[in-house]
């Protein structure tokens, strides 16, 4: 049985300027997710996410790792119940922190 969920992330260390958004949109779409990821001014990569549950586990996963050029210091996950607002998953402005 699918879970439809909604994960808020946001990851601190070496995120920005390696290729971290586009690796979270890659791996978003291969598991069928839709929302959104951004940089942020304070250095950190934000992410919302929906799907279903075990799909956002595995992006879990995959953003505790990052790409090969990054550095993952820590990364807070809030769980949600989803809001269905996205129809794609897509890189948004940087948020002024």
């Amino acid at each position: 049985m699918r879970e439809a969920s909604r994960v808020h992330t946001v990851i601190t260390g070496r995120v920005q300027g390696v290729g971290f958004r586009y690796f979270v949109i890659r791996n978003a779409k291969q598991l069928g997710l839709v929302g959104w990821v951004r940089n942020r001014t304070d250095g950190a990569v934000e992410i919302v996410a929906e799907g279903d549950k075990q799909d956002l586990q595995g992006l879990v996963s995959k953003l505790k790792i990052g790409p090969p050029t990054a550095w993952i210091e820590n990364i807070s996950i809030q769980w949600q119940p989803p809001l269905g607002h996205f129809a794609d998953f897509a890189i948004e402005p940087t948020a002024y922190t």
